[in-house]
Order: C-alpha cells, then sequence, then structure tokens
C-alpha cells in the first residue's frame, strides 16, 4: 500500500464524539498516522510482528498498522466508549484486519506478563493535565516492547524525554526521527481557536535486551 493509500483509508477513521478531557482525548490526523506508520514499516520493517497500539483511542494506528501488512495488532485502551469507536471503525472498513481490543489501563501492564509485542507504536497523552502521564506510558510500552517503541512527544519534552529513556529506561536506543506539526483541533469548551499547532517529536526506541 502507497502513502497516499494509506492516508486516503485513515481519513475514514471517525475520531472520538465526545472526547474525555482528564484522558487527553485528542483525533491523531491521518496524515501523521500515515507517514508515522509507513516509517515504522517501510524505513525499519518493524510491522511484521506482532504490534501493540497503546492508548489506541478510537483505532488510528491500529488500523494503519493492520492495513500495512502487520499479522497481529493489539490495540489497548482504558476507555470503553473508545474501544467501542474503534471496534465501530474496524466494523465500517470491512476488511476483516487482525486487531484485537484489550481494555487495560497502562498501570496495569506490568502486571501483564504474557503480553509481549515486537513493536509499540502510540500517540501517548502529552501530560498537559495530568502531569508524567506521557512518561508513564512510555515506561510502559518498554515493559511490553521486546524491540521498538515508536512514539509522539511534545518537542518541548526532547531533553526530558531523552534522560528518562537512557537515564531510567536504559534504551539500547533512543532517536528523534522527524518533528512533526500536530493541528490539533478545538476538542474541548476551554479551547479559544479551532486549531492549535504543536510541534512533536517522532521517537524511535530501541528496548535494550537487559531492560
Amino acid at each position: 500500500m502507497k502513502l497516499k493509500e494509506l492516508e486516503a483509508l485513515l481519513q475514514d477513521v471517525s475520531p472520538f464524539e465526545r472526547p474525555k478531557v482528564e484522558l487527553e482525548q485528542y483525533p491523531t490526523r491521518a496524515h501523521i498516522a500515515a507517514r508515522m506508520l509507513y516509517t515504522v514499516g517501510n524505513t525499519y520493517g518493524e510491522l511484521e510482528g506482532m504490534v501493540v497500539d497503546l492508548g489506541c483511542g478510537t483505532g488510528m494506528l491500529a488500523i494503519g498498522a493492520a492495513a500495512l501488512g502487520c499479522p497481529h495488532v493489539l490495540g489497548i485502551d482504558v476507555d470503553a466508549d473508545a474501544l467501542a469507536a474503534a471496534g465501530a471503525n474496524l466494523a465500517a472498513i470491512g476488511d476483516d484486519l487482525p486487531v484485537d481490543l484489550l481494555r487495560c489501563d497502562v498501570a496495569a501492564l506490568g502486571a501483564q506478563a504474557r503480553l509481549r509485542a515486537d513493536t509499540v507504536v502510540m500517540n501517548p497523552p502529552f501530560g498537559t493535565r495530568q502531569r508524567g502521564a506521557d512518561l508513564e506510558f512510555l515506561r510502559a510500552a518498554f515493559r511490553v516492547s521486546a524491540g521498538a517503541v515508536y512514539s509522539l512527544h511534545k518537542s518541548s519534552t526532547r531533553a526530558h524525554v531523552a534522560r528518562v529513556a537512557a537515564g531510567e529506561l536504559h534504551a539500547a536506543s533512543a532517536e528523534v526521527l522527524a518533528q512533526l506539526r500536530f493541528d490539533l483541533p478545538a476538542s474541548y469548551a476551554f479551547h479559544r481557536h479551532k486549531t492549535k499547532d504543536i510541534e512533536v517529536d517522532l521517537w524511535r526506541f530501541e528496548v535494550s535486551s537487559s531492560a
């Protein structure tokens, strides 16, 4: 599947109907998701095994990974409404994509000893409403992945993310692959503008075998 075809497919993934501010729910734009997943699959070849979409929301990354040929994708989210929306999006596509959905809090993933993925992809909360939520997701991703983690984080947190990856998580490598402009649509009553541009980093982390 070509990049433009993937982006066109993801344009049909419906966003949250009633996003929950406490969970920092906001849509991942199709063009960002497509480029992120195309990099994972075509540049690094890391959609060939088991992939986990952590904090999957309405299924954007999970659906995209499966559409690019990933044989098994597991979308994980704590919110039942988000998982219902993801299920509806999967049904609407109607291609019998190999995607399963699991309701689980990231804080509980450490107790799921049998859950291991080759690759984790995620667009976690930025940590603006709940301080440190972005790093909580990153820690969970490192517990789950046996290989690589791809994640979007605010560019303003780059130095801090790098320190946590190297010092606490003992990442074998941590690299910013690209800086992207995330056009965040007005999703909540306190948003004053229709959209707000936020600079985000697309990170690739390699999980150390000794971590």
